[in-house]
């Protein structure tokens, strides 16, 4: 499988990993406190609820990642050697694809990873939002989630097109320098109706479908345009099927999508959750789920493989 020269996703998924699994120890710290508050006479643990340190400052680490990948104009100074960069992307086409996330040490934007980034932190928040809350870092993490979802909105101009890559690796790869210093030209790619991508519109979905849970309570206005998009994507990567790797020649040499049926059930998985709307559990459970699914039989979870994300989803349908 065509995986991204010099291990650029690795990184975001091993974050990903990162912010699940603290946000797991943090919650078992709590628990453990509480309980040896009850049970234990001999010991002086922390006061119910105590944070151990260690695990805060992980977090606190593992959440600046993203601020480091940030592109765009930059209002905040959290990170002191980053600055304003790529706020002419999009410009050719009259968008403004100027947000995003940088994929690694380079200067691309790839939407299919940066789609699956913003799904997964959106599961993060919605299992371990509290835990997040209680070391005040719940509010850094919905602020890059929804600095990938503004892009995603904006690389939706219409129905059935979607912005899908900003740079041209070729020349990007052989230019070593800041992102705020770049002068190579920024050209854009997209997937339409004629040259279809229903795995990076499919996931596209399924990170406007979460984050709209995410933001449901916070900003419900947000929520509400977030759905909306994501019912479009949805039903554009349904009804025009293909592969954006064939649309969009040389993006395998980087992230190679090995099929989009996976990307359809896991868009139309988290669209269920956030609508209730059970013709979406029906598209994951009739012939779609037959002809993709292969459930009872996971594998791996990565960006090109969401098959055992979609049989934890289900268990909660």
């Amino acid at each position: 499988m065509g995986k991204k020269g010099g291990c650029g996703f690795v990184g975001w998924l091993m974050v990903l990993v990162i912010l699940a699994l603290l946000g797991v120890g943090i919650f078992l710290v709590v628990r453990h406190k509480m309980n040896k508050s009850d049970d234990d006479g001999d010991s002086i643990p922390g006061p119910p609820g105590a944070i151990q340190k260690k695990y805060s400052d992980a977090l606190n680490v593992a959440v600046q990642f993203f601020d480091v990948q940030k592109a765009g104009k930059l209002n905040e100074d959290k990170i002191t050697w980053r600055g304003d960069s790529a706020l002419e992307d999009g410009s050719t086409v009259k968008l403004d694809l100027s947000k995003g996330m940088y994929d690694a040490g380079d200067h691309m934007k790839f939407g299919f990873p940066m789609a699956f980034t913003a799904t997964v932190l959106s599961w993060s928040i919605l299992e371990y939002g509290d835990q997040m809350e209680a070391v005040n870092q719940l509010g850094t993490a919905q602020d890059s989630l929804k600095w990938i979802t503004d892009f995603l909105i904006h690389a939706h101009p219409s129905d059935n097109v979607l912005y899908v890559q900003v740079g041209d690796p070729v020349s990007d790869h052989k230019c070593w320098d800041r992102p705020e210093d770049m002068t190579e030209k920024r050209p854009v790619f997209q997937v339409n109706a004629s040259s279809p991508g229903s795995d990076v519109a499919a996931e596209a979905a399924a990170a406007l479908a979460s984050a709209s849970l995410v933001f449901k309570k916070k900003d419900s206005d947000y929520s509400s345009t977030l759905l909306k998009h994501a019912k479009q994507l949805f039903s554009f990567a349904d009804k025009y099927r293909g592969s954006y790797c064939d649309s969009i020649p040389g993006s395998a040499t980087y992230y190679n999508s090995t099929g989009y049926g996976d990307e359809l059930l896991w868009a139309a998985s988290w669209l269920y959750h956030a609508t209730g709307d059970r013709s979406y559990l029906q598209y994951v459970t009739g012939s779609n789920g037959n002809d993709f699914a292969d459930f009872g039989n996971p594998s791996w979870f990565s960006w090109d493989n969401k098959l055992p994300g979609i049989q934890v989803l289900m268990v909660a349908m």
